[in-house]
């Protein structure tokens, strides 16, 4: 059995439509299916997207072209105070509070005054320095999730990461981020600290680009622990990502996917998470340790299903047992047929019937 669960996080993101109720109920969801966290989504719209940013295709397919990016981020905040209810509820449930921040202050409001275990850097920031840098200076344990980037690129966001735990009070560059990033120092920061997870960011994401192979370029190429976000349909891939060794799933979930809003279409209702908790529980299982040997069910069934050399015909005392007169047939607790060639001539030193188990 493997010591160390993956850590399961049921996303709410924004889910919640900006109602506080909404919010609860996803708290409620999650924690009844079983899931490690449930994770929201803290920003001040203004300071996430300006007046000119478009929606995105999957936005506009989900909400219409009506408002801009902007007014339909604005509806979906949660504030502080709201936020501290969250995270009541959530000990409360027995379950730990998670929000990705999209924002330096909102990295404060949820490292100083929530105080979070981890943070959640995602995908769309892995190219913003500032906040990366930001994110680091809080010493916590950090999640970057990696969709749309390539190699170079998460490891650059690692160096910008190892400077900003080092906090060695140089002027940040990217001398300064290579330079970190290079060291052992820098790279024990990062195997202390940091979990990469693959992303494919398209909501829904199409199966023939979730390329879970890249799990394991990821974790060769940084050598750190790998886990997965999913925004595919249904619940297969998340399984799929544990049994190729992610220690993180991260999945949306709503509480039903036809409220209106940008994510629910491409999240689960509770009882498809539920359904996922469970059934990463079992793959968790069934991966066991590696080692090659029968189990203790197994052992039972050996002698049932192996077979054993016996007579098939009468043997007199002093015959020779040959290829006419001996066979394999069940049960399988004499002498066993993968010895067939040694026994083959040997001499019988007493009479068998007919199915009686050979004996030297």
């Amino acid at each position: 059995m493997n010591d160390k669960k993956v850590f399961i996080i049921a996303e709410a993101g924004v889910n919640h439509n900006g109602s506080l109720d909404m919010a609860l109920q996803l708290i409620d969801v999650a924690a009844d299916a079983g899931a490690d966290a449930v994770k929201f989504q803290t920003f001040k719209a203004k300071k996430l997207v300006s007046r000119y940013a478009s929606k995105a295709e999957y936005q506009n397919r989900n909400t219409g072209t009506a408002e801009s990016q902007l007014e339909m981020i604005k509806k979906l905040e949660l504030d502080e105070e709201q936020h501290m209810i969250l995270a009541k509820r959530c000990l409360e449930s027995g379950i730990e509070f998670m929000s990705t921040p999209f924002d330096s202050d909102s990295v404060d409001f949820l490292d100083n005054v929530v105080n979070v275990s981890r943070l959640k850097i995602p995908s769309g920031e892995i190219t913003n320095g500032p906040i990366l840098l930001r994110f680091a200076q809080t010493g916590k344990p950090l999640i970057l999730s990696t969709g749309m980037s390539t190699l170079d690129e998460v490891e650059t966001a690692l160096g910008v990461l190892v400077f900003g735990f080092m906090n060695s009070g140089e002027k940040p560059s990217m001398g300064a981020f290579t330079e970190a990033y290079a060291s052992n120092e820098g790279q024990a920061f990062l195997r202390e600290k940091v979990t990469l997870l693959h992303c494919t960011t398209e909501y829904p994401a199409p199966f023939e680009e979730v390329n879970l192979k890249a799990m394991d370029t990821l974790r060769d190429k940084f050598s750190l622990p790998v886990g997965y976000s999913d925004h595919t349909m249904g619940i297969a891939v998340p399984i799929a990502a544990v049994a190729q060794g992610a220690v993180i799933i991260e999945k949306h979930f709503t509480l039903d996917r036809n409220l209106p809003g940008p994510d629910h279409k491409a999240s689960l209702e509770s009882g498809e998470l539920k359904q996922m908790v469970s059934s990463i529980r079992q793959i968790e299982l069934a991966l066991g340790n590696g080692v090659k040997q029968p189990t203790a069910s197994e052992i039972k069934n050996m002698a049932v299903a192996r077979k054993s050399l016996v007579a098939t015909r009468e043997i007199k005392q002093g015959e020779l047992f040959t290829e006419h007169n001996i066979a394999a047939k069940r049960p399988g607790n004499g002498i066993s047929p993968i010895y067939y060639w040694d026994v083959l001539g040997k001499v019988a030193t007493r009479d068998y019937s007919i199915d009686e188990m050979v004996e030297l």
